[in-house]
């Protein structure tokens, strides 16, 4: 949200009240709300509003008498602005959506604030109740409207109706599943991009990583993964792309080989606070070395986090570890160089489902407490950087931050 200071209406004897001071006094509470909301919760649903089938009124055009009519029920939501969408008693909809195309499509259900003073009116109510708008969409909600439904419709006049299984709905059902409920602001979302190499593309490195991504807001109140995860290729062709993003991540056993503005490219994004997670198995000897190569000309040379802080955030935040666990069968070990963690083991493997469902709850719960503290790690060592950065003092003559890395190279 654009930070802008509140105006308060001060108040003194002989002060004239009219109708902009007393609208503007009262805009200020609202905007106080408001902010407070907005930092400290996201929007979504409060309570209620269910969707439910029902048969077409009996006072509407034959045109319409079909098997697309719904019930939204009453409620409350809550949108991103922090204003409350309250829906008070039960409201019949039609889905009117004509699908041309011979593929089935998206319909998205959603409800949005509505201020009162943007209606046209003729006459105005001394008293005027804050309103709402329902509507499908055939494109996703944008960050005002909150969701009550989507519909994946077939095309022709198909008839809407309930799913068998909820969690799996199929064409021309309703389904609840995107539904969000309003909750508590993590303090931090940690943005993640996946690193592909020929290796990497078709392996289960991606999916993993989701899942450690999803686990993030049930395991901890405090960080939310971004599920939403990009991919880029290694080595990094653009580092003003990679910089949107908290944590690099890549797996593999090749050697990692990069020239001279591809250690460039990868140096500014660690300059930026951004962290280059790198995933070897415990054989994969030239890989281990070209990392080594990369952080020592880098100046960041790998330190085993056995020796260093017993405190150091990656053990302790924000789960504890003492001894590194093992994962099958092969102990873990984690070196880091500032913004380059190179993990050693199969971490990765067990943060979600193995194909042949073997791996102990445990397990899994455990890889994903530690890639959860390298996630924590990742986030807190960009925002540090940056409040850095933002709070120097610009200097009139700019050193070259490439200059000791091209002079390693020569």
């Amino acid at each position: 949200m654009e930070i802008q200071p509140l105006e308060r209406l001060q108040i003194q004897d002989g002060l004239l009240i009219n109708a902009e001071r007393w609208k503007r006094s009262h805009d200020y509470h609202r905007q106080r709300q408001n902010i407070h909301y907005q930092s400290l919760n996201e929007p979504g649903i409060v309570h209620g509003l269910g969707v439910s089938l029902i048969p077409a009124p009996q006072d509407v055009p034959s045109q319409y008498n079909d098997g697309r009519w719904l019930q939204i029920q009453p409620g409350i939501a809550i949108d991103v602005n922090g204003n409350p969408i309250i829906v008070p008693q039960p409201i019949d909809f039609h889905i009117s959506a004509d699908i041309t195309e011979e593929k089935p499509r998206l319909i998205y259900l959603v409800v949005r604030y509505v201020d009162p003073e943007t209606l046209q009116r003729k006459q105005v109510s001394e008293f005027e109740p804050e309103t709402f708008r329902i509507d499908e969409k055939t494109t996703p909600p944008d960050v005002f409207e909150v969701e009550l439904c989507r519909i994946l419709l077939q095309p022709g006049l198909v008839t809407l109706q309930n799913p068998q299984d909820v969690f799996y709905p199929s064409l021309n059902s309703l389904d609840f599943r995107y539904r969000k409920m309003a909750r508590s602001r993590p303090t931090s979302v940690v943005r993640v991009a996946h690193l592909d190499t020929p290796e990497t593309k078709e392996g289960n490195s991606l999916a993993n990583l989701s899942y450690l991504l999803k686990s993030t807001k049930n395991l901890t109140f405090t960080l939310q993964g971004d599920e939403q995860i990009a991919r880029l290729n290694f080595p990094l062709p653009d580092p003003t792309i990679a910089i949107n993003y908290d944590l690099l991540f890549m797996t593999g056993s090749e050697p990692l080989i990069l020239n001279v503005q591809e250690l460039a490219n990868l140096k500014s994004y660690l300059d930026s606070g951004g962290v280059l997670l790198v995933e070897s198995p415990t054989d994969a000897v030239d890989r281990l070395e070209s990392v080594l190569d990369i952080t020592e000309n880098l100046g960041t040379p790998l330190e085993d986090l056995r020796r260093l802080d017993r405190h150091h955030p990656l053990r302790i935040q924000p789960f504890l570890f003492a001894a590194l666990p093992t994962f099958n069968q092969k102990p873990m070990q984690i070196l880091v160089a500032a913004g380059i963690v190179l993990v050693i083991g199969d971490l990765s493997l067990c943060w979600g489902l193995d194909e042949k469902l073997t791996l102990p709850r445990e397990t899994i719960r455990t890889a994903q407490e530690l890639g959860i503290n390298i996630l924590n790690f990742a986030w807190n060592r960009k925002q540090m950087t940056q409040l850095r950065q933002q709070t120097a003092i610009p200097v009139l003559t700019k050193p070259d931050p490439l200059k000791s890395i091209f002079n390693k190279l020569e």
